[in-house]
């Protein structure tokens, strides 16, 4: 691995980090993207699609897929890095900046030995990840067409860098939506009792809900369910006709997923409508759980461990990842590569370590090269991959 590799890698993710956009807004990202494919003889293939590169690597049947996100998120960066974002209000706070400059390492290396891969690599870069509907729109345009098996990244800030996790089966979680309506009517608030207090019936319903998922679900099954806002009110002397909050529930059970939504809106309608209010409740479903074909996820650990890794199993995770999309049509592994951040993902300081970029980079390369090698494996004799 040269230093030159590396500082190549690097310095396509400070530009990335320093002009990100948000989902479905990345024509700028989408053209450097393109170009650095292109100053490198990678083909880029021709789909119906608005933002976002599809680029393919090496002949034959056998086909793989690796894909990387490129989407930034609606943040206000507070690294005081050099490179920090330009776009006031958007930043690269999970790390697309990190993952597609891993995928780009990684076409340089396959483009170096296109003509001994024993089959093809397609590369997805995605626009849309943080709103689940990148993988439905590459999908759609037909990026899968022929993929064997698809296998994808996202750092974790708290693994150590050159340490490795995935697991095979559930990984990532269902990811949900909800927003709550509570209406009533107002009052002046030296006279509750000539009204309906809809901020009390929102504390009282946000209070058992917490509640309901502790109480009325196993406590073995992986459930979260957080409210993560809250509206209401205009001035300090009125009591508002309406009150709005909402929040996620994660989960990796569609059985759970299904009865928390059913017990929510039983919940919500039933307190509220006992006071004299009425409540709606609007949920949106994200992404769903991400399933880890079993195979494939105890391949890429044993690649990972080829390559220097400390591999360990990874735990349940309670983020959401639309990769899970890809997943339902396609078999393949998720993992997750240590980058050794102070602050989070999605948080304002989230700064990754770089070094970790270059050997996934290798990783990746490696990692396709195997697979394909495998899908050749298993081509019965007398037949073409």
């Amino acid at each position: 691995m040269s230093e030159n590799f590396a500082a190549q890698l690097i310095n396509w993710r400070r530009t990335l980090h320093t002009w990100p956009e948000l989902s479905n807004q990345e024509q700028a990202t989408t053209s450097r993207i393109r170009d650095w494919l292109k100053s490198a003889d990678i083909r880029i293939l021709n789909y119906p699609i608005q933002t976002g590169v599809i680029a393919e690597i090496g002949q034959g049947e056998s086909l793989i897929a690796l894909r990387a996100d490129i989407d930034a998120l609606p943040i206000h960066e507070q690294t005081q890095l050099a490179y920090a974002s330009q776009n006031d209000g958007v930043m690269h706070a999970c790390g697309h900046d990190i993952h597609t400059s891993v995928i780009l390492g990684a076409a340089l290396l396959l483009k170096a030995r296109e003509a001994s891969l024993p089959g093809r690599v397609r590369l997805l870069f995605q626009p849309g990840e943080e709103n689940c509907t990148g993988a439905k729109q590459f999908i759609k345009a037909g990026a899968l067409q022929d993929v064997q098996a698809i296998f994808g990244m996202h750092n974790e800030p708290g693994l150590p860098v050159g340490t490795f996790a995935t697991r095979g089966g559930a990984f990532y979680a269902n990811a949900d939506r909800f927003i709550i309506k509570i209406r009533g009517k107002g009052a002046h608030a030296a006279h509750p009792e000539q009204g309906n207090d809809t901020i009390v019936l929102a504390s009282q319903v946000i209070q058992a809900l917490q509640a309901l998922t502790s109480r009325s679900f196993n406590t073995l099954d992986s459930l979260v369910l957080s409210v993560t806002r809250i509206d209401a009110g205009k001035t300090w002397n009125v009591l508002p006709e309406e009150v709005m909050f909402g929040g996620t529930l994660r989960t990796h059970d569609v059985n759970v997923r299904a009865q928390v939504q059913q017990r929510v809106i039983h919940l919500v309608k039933s307190l509220v409508e006992a006071s004299g209010a009425k409540a709606d409740v609007n949920w949106t479903a994200g992404p769903p759980v991400l399933v880890n074909d079993e195979n494939w996820a105890t391949f890429s650990a044993g690649v990972a461990k080829e390559q220097g890794y400390k591999v360990r199993t990874a735990d349940l995770h309670l983020g959401g990842e639309d990769f899970a999309i890809y997943l339902q049509n396609v078999p393949g592994a998720f993992v997750s590569i240590g980058s050794a951040s102070e602050f989070g993902l999605h948080h304002e300081g989230f700064n990754p370590d770089e070094a970790l970029i270059a050997p996934a980079a290798n990783y990746f390369a490696k990692l396709a090269e195997s697979a394909l090698a495998l899908l050749q494996e298993k081509v019965p004799e007398g037949q073409t991959a």
